[in-house]
C-alpha cells in the first residue's frame, strides 16, 4: 500500500519549533491531553523542537511573542476544542501552518447535521434522521417517522458524549435531556444494526477498515477509552469489500472539505449495506485510539504516524 511511502522531510528542524496544541475547554479535554501527551513525547523522540500549549488562548500569547512555527492540533471537540474551524481560522489569518482540515473542513464536520446533508446531495449513504431544535415538541413525532429504534445525540459533539440509544417513547425524554445538556440541536438518527467500523485517512489515501466490537452491547464512552477488552479487528474486512468501505469513506472525507488526515466511522448492516455516521478531523491519539491501530496494520508505527501527521502542515506553508 502507498501509505508505506517514505516521510516528505527527514530533518525534524524542517519544521521549526512546534506547538502540540491540546487540551482546551471543550467536553474532551481530558482525551486531547491524553493525545496530546502522545504525540508530543512522539514527535520529541524524533528530534523535533514541540512543546506542549493547552489550549487555545495560551497558543494566541504564545504566537503573538513568536514562539513557535507551526502547530500540531490535536484539540477535539469544539468551544475552546480545535475541530469547529475557529481555531484554523485563527492561524490562516496569523499565517501559520498546521495539521490537519483547514477551516470549511472543520467547521462542516463538527456539525453532524450539515455533514449529512453534504452526503445525501451527493448520493452518499448515511442512516435518516431528523434535526430537533432544544424543547422541541416533535420528539415523539420525528421517533415515529423514523422508526424505533433510534439514536438521540448532540449535533456537535464527540466521543460519544450525550449520545442515548432509544428503544421504545418512554425512553425518549431522559435521551432528549442528556443530548440537551450540550450546546447545539439535536439529532435523531435511524439506528442501524449491524457492525460498527471506522477508517483511519492518512494523506489521499483510506487505512485499513477497523471492525470494532465492544464487550458490552455499545461502543461508548467507556468501550473507547476506558475498557481494555474491546476488541479491534484490522483490517475488519476484505476482498472487495474492504475496498468498498474505504473508498467510500475517504470519498466522504473529501467530500466534507476535510485534507491531511481524520477518521471516518461507518456502520455496516446485516445486509452488507454500508452507512456513514461522522468524520473526526482530529482523531484520538491515545493508547485505545484506533488510526494508531490501522496504520500499524500497513506498518506505520506511532512515532512515524505522528511524523506524517506533521508533515500535513507543510501543504500550508512554512518548512522544507
Amino acid at each position: 500500500m502507498s501509505a508505506q511511502r517514505q516521510s516528505r522531510v527527514t530533518d525534524p528542524r524542517s519544521f521549526g519549533r512546534v506547538a502540540v496544541l491540546m487540551g482546551g475547554t471543550s467536553s474532551e479535554r481530558e482525551v486531547s491531553l491524553d493525545s496530546g501527551r502522545n504525540c508530543l513525547e512522539a514527535l520529541q523522540r524524533r528530534g523535533v523542537d514541540a512543546q506542549a500549549v493547552d489550549g487555545i488562548p495560551a497558543l494566541v500569547q504564545a504566537l503573538v511573542a513568536k514562539r513557535f512555527d507551526r502547530v500540531f492540533n490535536i484539540l477535539h471537540g469544539h468551544h475552546g476544542g480545535g475541530e469547529d474551524g475557529i481555531l484554523q481560522g485563527l492561524l490562516d489569518a496569523l499565517q501559520v501552518p498546521y495539521t490537519g482540515s483547514d477551516v470549511l473542513g472543520s467547521a462542516l464536520s463538527m456539525d453532524k447535521i450539515r455533514t449529512k446533508q453534504v452526503w445525501l446531495s451527493l448520493g452518499m449513504p448515511t442512516p435518516r434522521y431528523v434535526s430537533l431544535a432544544k424543547k422541541s415538541s416533535d420528539v415523539e413525532a420525528a421517533a415515529r417517522s423514523l422508526g424505533l429504534p433510534v439514536i438521540v445525540k448532540p449535533a456537535c459533539e464527540g466521543s460519544s458524549v450525550g449520545v442515548s440509544r432509544v428503544f421504545s417513547e418512554a425512553d425518549l425524554p431522559s435521551a432528549v435531556a442528556l443530548a440537551e445538556r450540550y450546546e447545539g440541536d439535536l439529532l435523531m438518527e435511524q439506528m442501524i444494526v449491524g457492525e460498527e467500523y471506522t477508517v483511519g485517512i492518512l494523506g489521499a489515501e483510506a487505512l485499513p477498515t477497523i471492525r470494532i466490537v465492544p464487550a458490552g452491547e455499545y461502543y461508548d464512552y467507556h468501550a473507547k477509552y476506558v475498557a481494555e477488552d474491546t476488541q479491534y479487528i484490522c483490517p475488519g474486512l476484505s476482498g472487495a469489500a474492504e475496498n468498498e468501505m474505504r473508498a467510500l469513506a475517504l470519498k466522504a472525507f473529501q467530500a466534507a472539505g476535510c485534507g491531511g488526515w481524520g477518521r471516518v466511522d461507518v456502520m455496516r448492516d446485516r445486509g452488507g449495506a454500508n452507512f456513514l455516521l461522522e468524520v473526526n478531523t482530529a482523531p484520538g491519539m491515545t493508547s485505545h485510539s484506533l488510526v494508531p491501530k490501522a496504520a500499524r496494520a500497513v506498518g506505520i508505527e506511532f512515532d512515524d504516524l505522528v511524523w506524517r501527521v506533521l508533515e500535513t502542515s507543510l501543504d500550508r506553508g512554512g518548512g522544507a
